[in-house]
């Protein structure tokens, strides 16, 4: 339990750094771009490729596409959130879409629409993780999340085909 704590105050520092950076480099340049986050999308990115290392080294390939995404919904999701995804969707042409009903970064958060608006800071992460941890498995891929309505997410992932 005290594992989950300490995972999530540094998630939100994490978050809180990379948004006092931008804030920091906006002001330094007179612009006025909005939010950010491509950094915090790279540190989920390299996260997840290592994590994903390690997840595998001992398991055999995966057969396909589809058999790497179930790993990624239960083992994988189960080892960062401690329980596995609630739905899994796919068109079988490239398009995966992973539903968290209780994400656990937003669960924390009120339902207010302001805080509906301030999702992607906390989601970010998540995609980046989700995209390193799938390129490390030889899948290409573009992930982007949906918030609708708080706690749930949707993390769609679009694979990059050659």
């Amino acid at each position: 339990m005290c594992d989950q704590s300490v995972f999530e105050i540094f998630h939100s520092e994490l978050v809180n750094y990379v948004i006092q950076n931008n804030e920091t480099q906006l002001k330094n340049t007179s612009k006025t771009h909005g939010e950010d986050l491509s950094n915090l999308e790279y540190i989920g990115f390299s996260t997840g490729f290592r994590i994903i290392e390690r997840l595998t080294r001992e398991l055999p390939r995966f057969r396909d596409e589809l058999d790497t995404m179930k790993f990624i919904c239960t083992d994988f999701w189960s080892a960062i959130y401690m329980k596995q995804i609630d739905n899994l969707r796919t068109n079988h042409q490239g398009i995966y879409v992973l539903q968290d009903n209780c994400f656990r970064y937003l669960s924390k958060l009120s339902n207010t629409k302001q805080y509906l608006d301030l999702s992607p800071r906390y989601v970010t992460f998540t995609c980046g993780l989700l995209r390193g941890s799938l390129a490390n498995l030889g899948i290409r891929s573009i992930v982007t999340a949906e918030v609708q309505t708080m706690p749930s997410c949707k993390f769609h992932i679009q694979v990059q085909r050659n």
